[in-house]
């Protein structure tokens, strides 16, 4: 039958049904207190048939004991729905599935570093045809919000802070994930200005304009609904202009279906519909809650039903139309008959079923790595000359896990591992009161580190830290592990002189932890007033300075620092921007000159705690770059301009960009000739840059508009075409009407947001609403 017949004989109780979800954790807690199993839980709570099932990874920890233990609950729950109608179970996989057997690969931060939509696709791929074997059809990823405050603990999660180079990672990501022969569909997340808080702080206010969300914030959305199809889209925890995103009609009906075009199916993040009752404090009862949401166009609840199920009730007592759950329960019908839940669905034959999925990550995730490894400064220590004798000091050079972020295999099996030691009483000062979700993550857990180094080793056995990998690869190599990441006593500047006495050159690994349980000053729930290297690193890199050996300084993080320090201290800065089992052999490849770092920064990196935030295309008038006039700065600060620009990245070649060539009709186009002037053979990112010159509304002193990665031998020049069309430039006017002005505009060609040699003014004709004005 037709999905329309199909809603219309089901009952209230049915449709509410197919709205809200069960949890794998509380079928696992309520079973065993029954002394039942999760499938008689199932039973006893869906009388009316289920809709969705969540934190199903909590059910297998292999590929095997997953699929079987989805399919039998698959099985029992179409008998147990009515019409036979299957259940959606979802999966976190923006860096590879978030269970013990995902295959892994750098954090999104670090793919963005590549700045090679294509390679994200690739990576998300292989994760999609994982989920797909073992029968999780829905993928919670990507995260498409701009990330332009390195307070915020999620900034690792996401491409970066600008709008074209997240649309582009979005677009790739939703492509890959669709576009192999998969049964997969991507979730495009956090609906809508998440990652702008007040204060960097999670699920805070944000205080944009309608302009900045619709022509910034809603960017990637809407190109990842335009160019690859997105089918599903998440809400953000946050509130906008006092309206929590939950229950926000402007911007789940207004914004995303009738500007965006959006037509598939929305979902709560986990817990953001009670938060309207709970946090917001916009609704009493559940039943208040649930219909905020509802009428404001989220269609389910997750990751239970504790809203929803007041529902019916809603709709029985005269509060909420019956025909609002039907508009919501023919989304999930629809996306359910795409993915084959319902038995009259027709299904694309699976054409992905042959490949050799852990050979596939393992060359794109090498790939990620190497390619994301960004050189931030070099006097020309680096590359090591051969048979250099490297003294490697830093608390964390030895360690695998400081590689891996939140969302990853590695930071979930720790969630098991941080609990079971806080009920054995063995993390001092910890009670089992603190395991609650939203304490957890906030709770330090002293002592922990070596069980989760443990986790990390076990679950990726051919994963090397850097030292590893120096000594694998021939390095002369001594290594003291010097430095502590939580403790800021002083080092002993005598430690430091002896391990180093001998070498020519001090390599120190520093950096941040990024994840849920543990001493983590990144991840989601965690905030940091000052995002910095922490602990006595900082102290480690200024006293190894002082012995007047050469530093190179290995940065692990997923996000900006403030670092100027590290900076004037240190010979040479590589970025290893989270990259997972890879890092360490990426990172001492890099080192020795077996790879050309070619990484771009996807963030700004903020000279001064006080600059916070700072990205590079802010609006005339604001932040530290004003090209047609003068405004005001801090007065306390002599440099105004970021520490490393969005885009910047350095390498062992050299490259310049000549010969330019600019056209403006319904394409921008930039024609220059880039020529390797190195005796080294690289690659560079070459990128386009637009600003209009005058516009009705304040516009970005500079705009994101295309980018290329090209390979370049020693000596070789090649000509290089950027193209973007109008679109690019499109804005909000005043009325709420969406175009471009016919002006002038300034095209800008190089190869960073502050190295952008070639630039040429333009006229370009009016588009969009404004044609037609």
């Amino acid at each position: 039958m037709d999905l329309t017949t199909l809603l219309g004989r089901m009952t209230l109780d049915q449709k509410v049904a197919q709205l809200t979800g069960l949890s794998v954790r509380g079928l696992l807690q309520s079973s065993a207190g029954s002394g039942g199993s999760p499938l008689d839980e199932l039973l006893r709570q869906a009388p009316h048939g289920l809709g969705h099932l969540s934190m199903i990874w909590r059910l297998g920890d292999t590929d095997d004991s997953l699929r079987q233990a989805l399919a039998d609950i698959q099985e029992r729950a179409r008998d147990l729905t009515p019409y036979g109608i299957g259940v959606l179970f979802h999966g976190e996989g923006a860096n590879g599935l978030v269970f013990p057997a995902g295959l892994q690969f750098p954090t999104p931060w670090g793919q963005a570093a590549t700045w090679d939509p294509q390679l994200t696709g690739r990576a998300s791929s292989v994760t999609a045809a994982q989920m797909d074997r073992i029968g999780i059809p829905l993928m919670f990823s990507p995260v498409l919000d701009l990330a332009r405050d390195p307070r915020w603990g999620r900034v690792h999660e996401t491409y970066g802070e600008d709008p074209e180079l997240v649309a582009q990672f979005a677009v790739g990501f939703v492509r890959g994930v669709q576009e192999t022969g998969s049964n997969v569909v991507a979730t495009g997340k956090h609906f809508l200005g998440y990652g702008h808080s007040e204060g960097g702080l999670n699920k805070a206010a944000t205080h944009l304009g309608p302009r900045a969300l619709l022509d910034d914030y809603a960017e990637p959305f809407r190109r990842a609904v335009a160019e690859a199809g997105l089918p599903v889209v998440m809400n953000s925890y946050n509130t906008v202009d006092g309206v929590p995103a939950a229950a926000n009609r402007w911007l789940l009906t207004e914004v995303l279906r009738d500007r965006l075009g959006f037509d598939g199916l929305t979902v709560s993040d986990y817990g953001s519909i009670d938060m309207l009752r709970s946090v917001h404090h916009t609704a009493a009862t559940a039943g208040e809650a649930g219909r905020q949401a509802i009428t404001a166009g989220l269609d389910v609840e997750l990751p239970r039903n504790d809203c929803f199920s007041a529902l019916v009730t809603e709709v029985e007592q005269g509060r909420l139309s019956e025909q609002v759950i039907d508009r919501a329960v023919l989304r999930v019908l629809t996306l359910k008959d795409r993915l084959g839940l319902i038995p009259s669905s027709t299904v694309p034959a699976r054409t992905a079923a042959d490949r050799d999925l852990p050979a596939e990550a393992a060359r794109a995730g090498r790939e990620l790595a190497e390619r994301g490894l960004t050189l931030l400064a070099n006097d020309g220590t680096l590359p090591l000359r051969p048979n250099a004798r490297i003294a490697v000091i830093g608390p964390v050079a030895d360690e695998l896990r400081i590689h891996f972020g939140a969302y990853t295999g590695v930071a979930d099996a720790e969630l098991a591992v941080g609990i079971r030691a806080i009920l054995n009483q063995e993390i001092p000062g910890v009670t089992q009161d603190d395991i609650v979700m939203h304490n957890l993550f906030a709770t330090r857990t002293p002592g922990v580190e070596p069980l989760f180094e443990e986790v990390a080793r076990r679950l990726h056995p051919n994963g090397r830290s850097v030292v590893e990998a120096l000594r694998e690869l021939g390095a002369d190599v001594t290594h003291t592990p010097l430095g502590n990441v939580a403790d800021p006593t002083p080092v002993d500047a005598d430690a430091v002189t002896t391990a180093v006495q001998d070498a020519d050159v001090i390599v120190a690994v520093v950096g941040e932890r990024t994840g849920w349980l543990g001493n983590h000053t990144a991840g989601e729930g965690i905030t940091a007033v000052s995002p910095s290297v922490p602990g006595n690193q900082q102290d480690l890199i200024r006293r190894a300075a002082a012995t007047g050996k050469p530093v190179v300084t290995v940065v692990v993080s997923g996000r900006p620092l403030v670092m100027p320090d590290i900076a004037r201290d240190s010979a040479a800065v590589l970025l290893a921007p989270l990259l997972s089992e890879y890092a360490g052999t990426a990172v001492a490849r890099a080192l020795l000159g077996a790879v050309n770092p070619s990484g771009r920064l996807p963030s700004t990196f903020p000279r001064h705690l006080g600059q916070i935030p700072i990205y590079h295309g802010h609006q005339y008038g604001s932040g530290y770059a004003h090209p047609t006039g003068v405004t005001s700065d801090y007065v306390d600060l002599d440099d105004q301009r970021p520490l490393y620009a969005f885009g910047h990245g350095l390498s062992y070649s050299t490259f310049t960009a000549g010969e330019p060539e600019f056209t403006a009709d319904g394409v921008l186009r930039a024609r220059l000739t880039v020529t390797n002037t190195s005796t080294v053979d690289g690659e560079t990112v070459v990128q386009l840059y637009a600003r209009d010159e005058v516009a009705t509304v304040v516009r970005p002193v500079r705009r994101l508009l295309a980018f290329t990665r090209i390979a370049l031998a020693a000596g070789e020049s090649r000509e290089v075409l950027l193209e973007a069309p109008l679109e690019r430039l499109f804005y909000t006017f005043p009325d709420g009407s969406r175009g471009l002005e016919a002006g002038e505009v300034t095209l800008m060609a190089g190869f960073s947001s502050d190295d952008l040699p070639c630039s040429a003014t333009v006229t370009v004709p009016a588009a969009g609403d404004a044609h037609r004005r």
